[in-house]
């Protein structure tokens, strides 16, 4: 039974910027960031930010998306598997939102290569521990 629920999401931001010549080459890198943020009653809001760049030319290609959601957890589950549930959760609409953006703006479509987050390392902040 998974640890998480979500709830909801919504992109909070988004900045686009083509203005390579036709027929450039392109060579794309990414970076990402993800944190969680808890609130009462079992809540917390999972926020992806994300930037796919031309990294020969960063300042003419870039997508940098921050996409958020709502979930639910179990009670008294380590924060270190919520986090990796969130991020598992929100990643497909991330992938696709960048996707379709790009795909309707009238360029070839980028896809996100996957991001194995449990072999990631996790740096774990308490504000507020609970």
């Amino acid at each position: 039974m998974a640890s998480v629920s979500l709830k909801g999401y919504k992109v909070d931001k988004v900045d686009f910027i083509a203005t390579l010549e036709n027929g450039t080459q392109v060579k794309l890198g990414n970076k990402y960031q993800y944190n969680v943020q808890y609130a009462k009653n079992n809540m917390c809001k999972g926020e992806f930010d994300i930037e796919v760049y031309d990294s020969n030319n960063p300042d003419k290609f870039k997508v940098h998306v921050v996409l958020s959601g709502i979930f639910s957890f179990k009670d008294g589950e380590k924060k270190e598997i919520i986090h990796t549930d969130t991020f598992k959760a929100l990643f497909p609409y991330v992938k696709a939102f960048v996707t379709t953006l790009t795909a309707n703006c009238g360029i070839p479509p980028i896809m996100i290569p996957d991001i194995d987050i449990d072999n990631q390392q996790i740096y774990r902040i308490d504000n507020n521990p609970q």
